[in-house]
């Protein structure tokens, strides 16, 4: 008996074509079509009806029984068909409308039918709907795929690797590295694109450990590493900062008969450009070019970018001469460094010259570009500008992203514009986009400022029933919101609320708080909170000392004023403006006329400036004199 006829090719491309665009997302929400009733002259359904529907393209009769198609119907059609994974896919297609006939087990062998196509993503597709829609563990599908793939004799073991590229592609590390060792109990090898792959997943996530335990396993399990492997893992180190290990991990690639190529060296001069460590990176360069290895743009804009955050702009720009001498074209990542260099700088003009230069050789500004200059006008507080900025960015069919309006919000809530800050947030979701944590805390922050802390607090609930959770600089910005509004004993509350989520203090959580303390004259508590930071391993620092002294020096306790400022000194910490200011102040207020004389001279003989804040407390303290000599004379 013949198998099946194959149906059209043209019809039967544009079906498949549109089953490898039903990705694991469409199992979210299907729209429903209407449900068909099968005529009473169609003969019962059955696999002999379905198989002669298929074999003769009688499509529209499958589109219109497959309300009624059950699991264990179309498991017996998917066996039968094992051998035509193009007409299972093309079966398929008509089905995504009814996904109750493809449960866990017919899922599962339809995988193990699909994974024949050229192609991986139908396959990898189908998983990711499984995993998302069924209730299922990761083990219970790994062994139903198990089960599946012996019911279609399929030899192969491409099906489990499938199964971790998809938890790959969904972002699910964990899940991923599970399968793998579900792979190795079954004495299955995974073979090593799907390895990389999950390398690849915990590099991005920041995953470092879980790399390194990957790769510990792959050694055990004879798994030949590819060039593209150690890349990898030349980047994780470079991520944890052991360059000179990265850089020895290139000679061990070599012992291992594995060449370093372009991305290798890249890889490790990336790094030591982001951490500042020219000379090294230079060392680098110089192997690279010894090995015959050329440098290409992405070596040039990691010296570029490097230099342009550490404000060596001067040797940025020549750099991008010389690669015009090489014959190296810049793309738009080597002038949005040179431009975010000038822009931190403060020099607009010479940024916006490069952005000029950028367009002139027929590189089109990118959001990234735009992101950029709106951010420095804000900070320049040239909002005009900025606004004309967004709207030549929209005219050019940009659309503003979560980036984008962090910058406008962050911008208007420093200018302490709550109203327009909302509003832009209000815009901002119903456009879509969703708010980040960095959104959040300038609103809270803004809200802080305007003495709207109900207001604050609700934000900062609503973000954690949506599931954020928030960090030291969300947790700081509602503290300091606290305790500038006289609220200290909340504030303390979410020092606790930080210590249950395990969110470590800084030396900002306990300055602020410091603050609120001394602005509330309880000087005694802001010290044994200082006495607290160092027990928490955390280290005080000017703002600390200088908080101590001002809330002293105000009520007049000059000698723990002098006493901690000698503490400060002790630890290696200079007085500052703020510290002889501080000091000068409680000294005047005393009427400690001799005392804050010598003070003065002793500031200006190291070489520190008196400014207005200085000037006030000698001229008050000369009036109060003044006053005391008027009164003595009547």
């Amino acid at each position: 008996m013949k198998l099946l006829k194959i149906v059209n090719s043209k019809h039967l491309k544009r079906r498949t074509l549109n089953f490898l665009s039903y990705s694991y997302s469409s199992c979210v929400s299907q729209p429903q079509t209407p449900s068909f009733s099968i005529p009473s002259t169609v003969p019962p359904l059955t696999e002999s009806t379905i198989l002669h529907s298929i074999e003769s393209s009688q499509w529209h009769f499958i589109k219109q029984v497959a309300p009624h198609l059950t699991p264990s119907l179309l498991s017996s059609t998917l066996t039968t068909l094992r051998h035509n994974p193009q007409l299972v896919l093309h079966l398929l297609s008509h089905l995504p409308n009814h996904p109750h006939s493809l449960d866990l087990t017919t899922s599962s062998l339809a995988v193990c039918i699909l994974y024949r196509l050229p192609s991986p993503k139908p396959s990898i597709n189908l998983l990711q709907c499984l995993i998302f829609s069924a209730n299922a563990t990761n083990r219970i599908i790994f062994d139903e795929l198990a089960l599946a793939r012996d019911r279609v004799d399929a030899k192969t073991t491409l099906v489990f690797d499938l199964l971790v590229r998809a938890y790959c592609e969904l972002k699910k590390p964990n899940e991923a590295l599970e399968c793998f060792y579900f792979m190795k109990e079954k004495g299955v090898v995974p073979n090593i694109e799907t390895c990389n792959q999950m390398l690849s997943l915990f590099l991005k996530l920041n995953r470092t450990q879980m790399a390194w335990v990957l790769y510990a396993e792959m050694f055990r399990m004879k798994i030949r590493s590819s060039a593209y492997t150690f890349n990898i893992m030349v980047n994780v180190l470079c991520k944890e900062g052991k360059l000179k290990k990265a850089k020895e991990f290139i000679g061990h690639m070599e012992v291992l008969g594995v060449k370093p190529n372009v991305v290798t060296y890249n890889t490790v001069i990336h790094g030591y450009c982001l951490r500042g460590k020219f000379q090294g990176a230079r060392a680098i360069f110089q192997t690279m070019k010894h090995k015959g290895l050329e440098p290409d743009c992405y070596t040039y804009n990691s010296f570029i970018s490097g230099l342009c955050k550490e404000g060596r702009l001067e040797e940025a720009s020549g750099l991008l001469c010389k690669m015009s001498e090489m014959g190296l074209v810049p793309n738009a990542v080597t002038y949005n460094a040179l431009i975010d260099g000038y822009c931190n700088k403060g020099d607009l003009d010479k940024a916006f010259s490069y952005r000029d230069e950028m367009i002139s050789k027929g590189i089109m500004a990118s959001l990234v570009t735009y992101n950029l200059f709106i951010h420095a006008l804000f900070m320049e507080g040239r909002m005009g500008d900025a606004d004309n900025l967004i709207k030549e960015m929209r005219e050019k069919g940009m659309r503003p992203d979560a980036v984008t309006y962090n910058i406008l919000i962050n911008g208007y809530c420093r200018c302490g514009d709550a109203k327009r800050a909302l509003s832009l947030f209000d815009e901002m979701v119903q456009k879509g986009i969703q708010p980040t944590l960095v959104t959040y805390t300038s609103l809270i922050y803004v809200l802080g400022k305007r003495n709207r802390m109900k207001e604050a607090d609700a934000l900062f609930n609503k973000i954690q029933q949506e599931g954020l959770l928030p960090d030291i600089i969300m947790f700081n910005a509602l503290i300091d919101g606290h305790c500038a509004n006289g609220n200290i004993d909340h504030a303390f509350q979410l020092l606790k609320g930080m210590d249950n989520m395990k969110v470590l203090p800084d030396e900002i959580t306990y300055n602020t708080l410091m603050q609120g303390y001394c602005r509330e004259g309880k000087v005694e508590e802001a010290r044994q909170l200082l006495d607290e930071m160092k027990r928490r391993g955390i280290k005080p620092d000017h703002i600390s000392y200088n908080t101590l002294i001002s809330g002293y020096s105000k009520r007049g306790d000059m000698k723990d004023a002098f006493r901690v400022r000698d503490e400060m000194m002790t630890i290696g910490f200079d007085p500052t403006i703020l510290t002889y200011n501080a000091l000068l102040q409680g000294l005047c207020k005393n009427r400690e006329g001799e005392h804050a004389e010598e003070l003065l001279k002793e500031m200006v003989r190291k070489g520190i400036t008196p400014d207005d804040s200085t000037y006030l407390s000698i001229i008050e303290a000369m009036e109060k004199v003044d006053d005391l000599v008027g009164n003595d004379d009547k």
